[in-house]
């Protein structure tokens, strides 16, 4: 009978570390199942059924002095900030919450319910951290793809304590279900569960210790109104402004060990669209091409270079970027164009030019959405070096029509570069 995988080895997997040292050179463990007459191994919890809970599986991360796959997460996470007074940018909402948890911990009592939006990488996770941390209260961290049934939800709200934070990433993908239940328990903290089916089915009422709800949706316009009205606070967090990511490069190059120079700290903010993530990235990215070059600091001629190495040019855009607005201005002119005809011609899904590289295109003035479908700005045709054509959208200021043709601005007929499909189907 073969021991039981210890720590850091996948259950019923091979460690490839030390095929002698402890299985054999031929022989590959089974899994626990196979064995139920051995004692289960401490390193993984049994459910009732003998199945394994995935989320108490222990890896010891130093194995053969290697850090694992989630390297990127656990630098991400350390360099999140811990306390209100260490997040730059903001100032409007972190103000406000800043309030609110004062207020409440003076009153001791568990705050009002709070909603964080806005796009990705700006912090909604970081602030739901930060709230558990001026509260001095645990957090149960949790996303609303994973709350599919509302028995998920009433396990996870019947096991809180009192003043516990639970945070509802993506709380926009919960199921309706689960909404429905939420809505009781976040107004009247109990839930009611019910037992049996049909005439004799019975609902008992169960009373929830007080909590606070911090939930992060990228999209606040999917939630239904009677659970959006429920919270008591509701903050949207902005793009930052490159002074702000200069202090949060600069807070970043500290606690990861990089020396840095004013110059390259101002290079990778001016290129992160905006967004911390993005900017702690490219702060990575940058210290690996200087660890690689042998450049005992970061600086400008450093920055560039690295930043060139990975396609990220002065404006921020990466390679898609670029090629979704070399297709528009080289291959259709300046547009209009339909979305389906622009992602075939840079060889992606619709959907991902329409959620990766159009929400920055349009929010920098690069690419304009008309009723016939997307058109390059002026601002394009400079980018990429091109003079745009006299008939081009965009020429002279004029977006949306070919130049000197009467009518509004955007409106117009379809003509032979757009299908007439797709400006009318509401995917332009």
């Amino acid at each position: 009978m073969t021991p039981p995988p210890g720590r850091g080895v996948e259950v019923g997997a091979y460690d490839e570390r030390r095929p002698d040292a402890t299985y054999g050179a031929d022989h590959r463990p089974e899994p626990d199942q196979a064995y139920p007459d051995r004692a289960p191994d401490p390193a993984y919890q049994h459910n009732d059924d003998g199945s394994y809970d995935a989320t108490a599986r222990v890896v010891d991360p130093t194995l053969d002095g290697r850090l694992d796959a989630d390297d990127e997460r656990r630098v991400e996470a350390a360099l999140r900030p811990k306390r209100l007074a260490e997040i730059a940018g903001q100032t409007r909402v972190r103000e406000q919450l800043g309030l609110v948890l004062e207020a409440a911990k003076r009153r001791g009592t568990p705050p009002d319910h709070m909603l964080l939006s806005g796009p990705p990488g700006l912090g909604k996770t970081t602030l739901a951290m930060i709230v558990a941390a001026e509260l001095e209260a645990p957090i149960r961290v949790t996303s609303g793809p994973a709350i599919q049934h509302a028995g998920d939800l009433a396990s996870i709200l019947s096991s809180l304590s009192e003043g516990e934070v639970l945070f509802l990433d993506e709380i926009h993908r919960m199921s309706r279900a689960a909404e429905e239940m939420l809505y009781l328990a976040m107004e009247d903290f109990r839930v009611d569960i019910v037992v049996g089916k049909g005439p004799g089915a019975t609902a008992i009422p169960l009373e929830l210790a007080p909590f606070t709800v911090v939930g992060a949706t990228t999209r606040a316009g999917l939630l239904p109104a009677p659970l959006r009205d429920r919270f008591g606070f509701t903050g949207h967090l902005d793009y930052y402004e490159v002074e702000d990511l200069v202090s949060i490069v600069l807070r970043s190059a500290r606690l990861l060990g990089v020396a840095t120079h004013d110059d390259g700290v101002t290079e990778i903010a001016r290129r992160s669209r905006g967004t911390p993530r993005i900017a702690n990235r490219l702060l990575r990215r940058v210290r690996d091409w200087a660890q690689v070059h042998g450049r005992d600091i970061v600086d400008r001629e450093a920055a560039m270079a690295a930043l060139a190495l990975f396609d990220v040019d002065v404006a921020g855009l990466d390679r898609l970027d670029r090629a979704v607005l070399d297709a528009l201005c080289r291959r259709f002119g300046g547009g209009p164009v339909g979305l389906t005809t622009l992602a075939v011609a840079v060889g992606e899904e619709p959907d991902t030019v329409e959620t990766v590289a159009e929400p920055y295109l349009v929010r920098e003035g690069f690419m304009v959405r008309t009723p016939r479908g997307r058109a390059a700005s002026p601002i394009a045709w400079a980018h990429l070096g091109l003079t745009a054509p006299p008939g081009a959208p965009g020429a002279g200021g004029w977006v949306g029509g070919p130049a000197g043709t009467s009518g509004s601005a955007g409106v117009s007929t379809p003509g032979q570069d757009e299908l007439p499909w797709e400006g009318s189907s509401g995917r332009f």
